[in-house]
C-alpha cells in the first residue's frame, strides 16, 4: 500500500519516548505516535529529525546470501502481526532464511532501534579497549569527563554505567509526565544539549555499584567518556571502527540534539539487514570476515548477565540484555516500542525485529518475542519449514 505522506521540512526536534524535544515542528510530531502513522514514521527519523551519518565506506558491500526459505508458522505470524511488526529477518548459518517487511514499510528503510544503540556503545568500548584508550574499565568518567565532576557521576566508573548500577537517580516512565525522561524532553526543548543535562544531575537512589536499575543517562555519560578520551565524536568512532569496516550496504544515521551531539542511548537508524549484519558479528565473537571488529573476550564479557538484576526479570551484561534461562551465549539488544537483536550462538541464528508497538511493555510481550526467536532458532534444518 502507499505509504502515507510524511512532512519534508526538516524539523530540528525530535522525541525520547513519549517526550518533546525543541519546539519547532510541534504540529508535525504530535502524530509521531500515532498507530495510524507510526510505523511509517519510524522509518523516516533521518527525514523528521537532525541526524548525522555514519559513514561505511566505499569497499563492497559485505554480502548476506539468502539460504533454504523458512516458513513461519500461522501462530508466528499472528504475533508478528498483533505485536505492530514492522520488519523480521532469521539468519541462520550466516545465510538469510526469512525476511518480511511489513506495515508499509521496506527494506531500504532506515529504522529507528531505540536502545539498541546502547549495545552498539558497548561494542565501541570494546574496540576502543584493544586500542588502548581506556586502561580498565575501573576508571572514573571524571578522568575523561571532567565537566562530571559536580554532578550525580562524579564517583562513578566507567563498569558501573555499563551494567547500569551508577546509582544515579533516573526515572524512565514514558507515559508519566512528571518523569525524568519527560523532563529530559522539556529541557531539552528549550535548546539546551544532552550534556548540559547529565552535568546537572545530582540526585542519587544508592552508592556506586549497589543496586542496578537502568538509566538511560549511563550511556550518555559512557558518551561523553568516549568523546574526552579520544577527542573524537561518536559518529567517526562508530565508522572507523565498526561500520565500515563491516561495509554495511547503507549509511546509518544517529540523531543529535540540537549542538549536533550524538544521541548514543537511543538514536542510531539502520536498515534491517545491517542490524542483522551487527548481530552476526556479535555471534561470531566480534569477527566479521577475516577480521577481528571487537575483541571476543570482550564479547563474552559483554554479553555475560553480570548486573545483579531483580529475581525473574532478564540479565544485564554491558548495555546487552541476557533472557531467563538462557543458552550459551544467547544475548539480545532490545528498544523500546519492540526493536530487538536476538543472537543464539549455539543455534548459529539472528533475529532482527523492529516494530511500532505502543504496547511494548505490556507484561508477556518481552518473553513472547523470546520464545518466538526460540523456537525459531530450533528450526535449524534445511528443509524450510520451521519447527
Amino acid at each position: 500500500p502507499p505509504r502515507p505522506r510524511i512532512r519534508a521540512a526538516r524539523c530540528r526536534s525530535w522525541w525520547i519516548g513519549s517526550a518533546l524535544i525543541m519546539p519547532d515542528c510541534r504540529p508535525a510530531l504530535k502524530t509521531l505516535f500515532d498507530t495510524p502513522v507510526m510505523a511509517q514514521n519510524f522509518s523516516s527519523i533521518p527525514r523528521l529529525f537532525p541526524s548525522r551519518p555514519i559513514d561505511v565506506g566505499t569497499g563492497e558491500v559485505s554480502p548476506l546470501p539468502d539460504g533454504p526459505h523458512l516458513e513461519l508458522p500461522m501462530d508466528a505470524e499472528a504475533w508478528l502481526d498483533a505485536q505492530q511488526v514492522t520488519s523480521f529477518l532469521v539468519l541462520q548459518h550466516g545465510s538469510i532464511r526469512h525476511q518480511s517487511y511489513r506495515l508499509g514499510t521496506g527494506p531500504e528503510d532506515l529504522r529507528m532501534s531505540w536502545s539498541i544503540a546502547k549495545s552498539v556503545m558497548s561494542l565501541l568500548v570494546g574496540a576502543l579497549l584493544e586500542q588502548g584508550v581506556f586502561d580498565h574499565l575501573d576508571a572514573p568518567l571524571v578522568r575523561f569527563a571532567p565537566n562530571l565532576s559536580d554532578s550525580a557521576y562524579a564517583q562513578v566508573t566507567l563498569r558501573q554505567v555499563l551494567m547500569m548500577t551508577s546509582g544515579v537517580s533516573f526515572d524512565e516512565e514514558y507515559l508519566a509526565p512528571g518523569s525524568d525522561i519527560n523532563r529530559l524532553g522539556r529541557y531539552l526543548t528549550a535548546g539546551r544539549g544532552m550534556d548540559d543535562f547529565v552535568c546537572a544531575m545530582t540526585e542519587r537512589h544508592s552508592a556506586p555499584g549497589a543496586r542496578w536499575a537502568y538509566a538511560s543517562t549511563d550511556t550518555h555519560a559512557l558518551g561523553m567518556a568516549i568523546r574526552g578520551a579520544t577527542g573524537t565524536d561518536i559518529p567517526a568512532l562508530l565508522s572507523e571502527l565498526i561500520f565500515a569496516p563491516m561495509s554495511f550496504e547503507a549509511v546509518p544515521r544517529i540523531v543529535t540534539d540540537a549542538h549536533g551531539t550524538a544521541i548514543v542511548l537511543g538514536g542510531l537508524t539502520m536498515r534491517t539487514r545491517d542490524y542483522a549484519r551487527l548481530g552476526l558479528m556479535v555471534l561470531q565473537g566480534g569477527a566479521w570476515q577475516s577480521r577481528q571488529i571487537v575483541p571476543s573476550d570482550w564479547i563474552a564479557c559483554a554479553t555475560a548477565p553480570v548486573a545483579d538484576t531483580p529475581s525473574g526479570q532478564p540479565g544485564y551484561g554491558y548495555q546487552w540484555w541476557i533472557p531467563q534461562n538462557a543458552a550459551r551465549g544467547e544475548v539480545m539488544a532490545c528498544g523500546i516500542y519492540g526493536q530487538y537483536i536476538y543472537i543464539a550462538p549455539a543455534r548459529d541464528t539472528v533475529i532482527v525485529i523492529t516494530s511500532a508497538n505502543r504496547d511494548f511493555g505490556t507484561p508477556g510481550v518481552f518473553e513472547g518475542h523470546v520464545a518466538l526467536c526460540r523456537g525459531l532458532a530450533a528450526a535449524n534444518g534445511q528443509d524450510g519449514n520451521a519447527a
